[in-house]
């Protein structure tokens, strides 16, 4: 991979043009190649106030899939949740319009938030959790400085890529459907003749104006989403919040009868001083008495999560930006998975889990966007939510939880890329992309994956073809399945 770069320097990219700048520029031109790339000061802002507002939901959205309890059964609290995913977004994205000079916007990623709510918190506090987000995002930084990112994307297939995608989609869907109560569980023991371990809402039944907004809502984002309209789910989850405010002023209800969290009322101002109380508060101590191969494996199960979903993100709307270069090289894309990378670092500092680039930046690229500058309007939408924490206090989880179905729908659109005619290839998708909300663990779905990936390349004599890494990643999961009694034969237990 070359690494150019795309900054103030002309780039191979931008030599490339081959028109003449025009006379005259001012230094925002001159430093982000506005006219280079063939954009204007207008379609730049735009652009990036249309990615604002395709992927603001994140600022609402996040804090509800970090409310879980970490091991010791402690909650964040949902304000400095909420300060945390703007500030990480907002510093995030400014870098990477500033540095990289690419019209790709940052965030909480909705896969890397379930990977630490609901792997890596149950395992160890959130001081802990936050400090793995540090640790991941430091190894993604190691990965593209040593290049050594080439030979890990080579060695997984680009199927189960894909699959972790379509996993998280379906897992990230499920956990939707169980916050808005449109799926509860039975509570009883599994494989017990006649007994069911979930459930559709409350005695197979839809019950309550709960539910129904969230129905609605997700009804909504869908139809929204149909027409193509631009901010479907920002739209989606006002709208939703709008309907169950009324339904909470005129149909009597309490903020219990919206779970005792997030209830449509305000209580207050809308408007506040920003709480950083969560920044800075992460802690190495401890995490080694988790067990290294577990650490190991949520520190690779978090590398999955962010790295390589960032990588097709990149490419992908690098192309549509017409950033990438005929032989298939996009300048400037190492110092941009570097910026990534450095997102799970800040955004384990801030306490918001790590940061990653959004596909929802295709918005803005579809509409004119070319350089960072764009990234740097976006960066400031999210700089000034900073200043609205409270609104996020008044979106009810159920409501907030659409927007999870929504865009596990989304992640499943990977499913085409499939050869679903090659055992080798579908049933190690098929494992992955199932075993992660089956049984409500990433991790679990990659290790499926990757050890029937390589022994059904093995039993088709193609046993070379999956390479040193995936056999010794395969031996690590094995370990992974196996540790409960391995534990017990050597008597730990």
């Amino acid at each position: 991979m070359t690494h150019s770069h795309v900054g103030p320097e002309t780039t191979s990219e931008d030599a490339g043009r081959g028109s003449r700048p025009p006379a005259g520029r001012s230094w925002l031109d001159r430093y982000f190649h506005i006219s280079d790339r063939g954009s204007t000061l207008a379609r730049e802002v735009r652009g990036g106030v249309t990615t604002f507002m395709a992927m603001c939901y994140i600022v609402l959205l996040n804090p509800v899939i970090l409310s879980v309890p970490d091991a010791t059964g402690a909650h964040l609290d949902p304000g400095e949740l909420t300060t945390a995913t703007a500030f990480a977004a907002a510093v995030t994205t400014l870098t990477m319009g500033v540095l990289g000079n690419v019209p790709l916007a940052l965030a909480a990623g909705l896969s890397v938030s379930a990977v630490v709510a609901f792997q890596v918190a149950p395992e160890m506090t959130w001081g802990n959790a936050m400090a793995m987000c540090v640790i991941y995002g430091a190894v993604i930084i190691l990965l593209v400085v040593t290049g050594l990112r080439e030979m890990i994307m080579s060695a997984i297939p680009l199927s189960m890529k894909h699959a972790i995608t379509m996993g998280i989609g379906l897992f990230v869907c499920l956990i939707g459907l169980v916050q808005a109560g449109f799926v509860t569980s039975m509570g009883g023991p599994g494989g017990v003749a006649g007994e069911k371990p979930i459930q559709l809402g409350s005695g197979d039944q839809l019950a309550g104006w709960p539910v129904l907004c969230f129905s609605v809502t997700v009804l909504l984002i869908f139809l929204l989403q149909v027409r193509r309209v631009p901010g479907a789910i920002l739209i989606g989850i006002v709208s939703g919040t709008l309907l169950a405010a009324l339904v909470h002023q005129f149909a009597g209800m309490t903020r219990k009868d919206w779970g005792g969290r997030n209830a449509p009322e305000v209580t207050g101002s809308l408007v506040s001083t920003p709480d950083f109380g969560l920044f800075g508060e992460v802690s190495f101590d401890g995490i080694a008495d988790v067990g290294g191969v577990t650490v190991a494996v949520i520190v690779f199960t978090l590398v999955l999560a962010g790295f390589f979903d960032a990588m097709g993100t990149i490419i992908g709307i690098g192309q549509q930006a017409g950033l990438v270069r005929s032989d298939g090289r996009m300048p400037g894309l190492s110092k941009a998975l570097a910026i990534d990378g450095a997102g799970g670092v800040v955004g384990g500092l801030a306490g918001a889990s790590g940061q990653t680039v959004f596909v929802e930046s295709t918005a803005g690229v579809g509409d004119g966007a070319r350089t960072g500058f764009a990234s740097v309007i976006t960066g400031l939408g999210f700089s000034a939510c900073l200043f609205f924490t409270p609104l996020a206090q008044v979106i009810p989880t159920q409501v907030a939880a659409a927007a999870l179905v929504v865009i596990g729908a989304m992640m499943m659109s990977n499913a085409k890329h499939i050869d679903w005619d090659d055992p080798g290839t579908s049933v190690p998708v098929f494992l992955t992309t199932v075993l992660m909300p089956f049984t409500y663990s990433i991790t679990a779905g990659i290790a499926a994956g990757v050890i029937a990936h390589v022994l059904i390349r093995a039993v088709q004599g193609r046993w070379r073809e999956p390479g040193w890494l995936m056999w010794t990643l395969g031996f690590v999961f094995l370990v992974y399945f196996a540790l409960g009694p391995i534990e017990s034969w050597l008597g730990v237990r």
